[in-house]
């Protein structure tokens, strides 16, 4: 089981939709995926019409000790991609773990025991929160890898040094195999001379860090969270599916060594005619779900 956290502290650089297209691409190539909603935005909960009432099994219990992840752990209309969701319930769990003894193990321990099951999958995706607070902390002590999801854009590089502090320090004290995967550019515009030059700044900094693969502005991708699908459910052969399906390859080859399988015929089936839109008004001050994207 391999375990990525996607973080970045800069909101609004599309964590989410990197997180859920990704493990719907590795997914399709016949990888067990789990996707762990650790932002109390639960942006990625919505977008898959999976956000637990208050009270019921969520990251924020399994969190508290009150439930394990593997009855949190719920299916999606993909095959082999799994949620395990939150609610509004973990807003409060900064405070409320700020006390706990080892709280930035709570994670890593829950994804243990359920790495023991007969239901295991094979890659565990980390959705991480806007911020480098406890939530992040836990991600990044249970994970093996860190993938970093960046837009081309003025300040892509804001925040670039303090993250890559932190992780250093997670490596050195509490994580020694915790290891920086790739940095992943969305919103990449070739028409855009600021795309291009921020790229070529990325590249200058990072190297082969940066994966070869960026994603595009591209309508449909912003569309399909609002109909409760991934990219691949929601509009399969347009040019951000085969990205994401690039970028799943790339990224499988650097946490395992291996290739991934080839895509099956089944994936390219065509949307539903019909799809249920989950779109909800956000209250005032809140963000709309699916605004975290590339």
């Amino acid at each position: 089981m391999r375990i990525l956290a996607v973080i970045n502290q800069k909101g609004g650089v599309g964590k989410t939709t990197s997180c859920m297209n990704l493990g719907a691409a590795l997914a399709e190539s016949g990888l067990r995926v789990l996707l762990v909603d650790l932002d109390p935005q639960a942006h990625l909960s919505i977008s898959f019409d999976r956000m637990p009432a208050p009270g019921d099994p969520s990251i924020y219990s399994v969190l508290a000790g009150q439930h394990p992840l593997a009855d949190v752990v719920q299916p999606t209309q993909k095959e082999g991609l799994f949620i395990a969701p939150t609610n509004l319930d973990l807003t409060g769990a900064e405070t409320e773990l700020a006390t706990e003894i080892g709280r930035e193990t709570l994670l890593r321990d829950a994804l243990r025991e359920l790495g023991r099951s007969k239901d295991a999958p094979d890659v565990v995706l980390l959705d991480c929160p806007p911020s480098l607070g406890t939530l992040s902390l836990n991600a990044l002590v249970a994970a093996d890898g860190v993938l970093v999801p960046l837009q081309a854009e003025f300040f892509a590089l804001q925040g670039m040094a303090q993250l890559l502090d932190v992780l250093e320090r997670v490596k050195r004290r509490l994580n020694p195999r915790l290891e920086l995967v790739g940095i992943l550019v969305g919103m990449f515009t070739r028409q855009r001379n600021l795309s291009r030059e921020v790229v070529e700044e990325l590249r200058r900094h990072f190297g082969e860090i940066l994966l070869p693969t960026f994603v595009r502005v591209n309508v449909r991708l912003a569309e399909a969270p609002s109909h409760a699908q991934t990219i691949f459910e929601y509009a399969p052969e347009s040019g951000a599916a085969q990205e994401f399906r690039d970028l799943a390859r790339e990224v499988w080859r650097r946490v395992s060594g291996r290739e991934l399988a080839a895509r099956p015929a089944a994936a390219a089936a065509r949307r539903p005619a019909a799809a249920k839109s989950v779109v909800r008004a956000a209250p005032a001050g809140e963000q709309a779900a699916g605004a975290d994207l590339p």
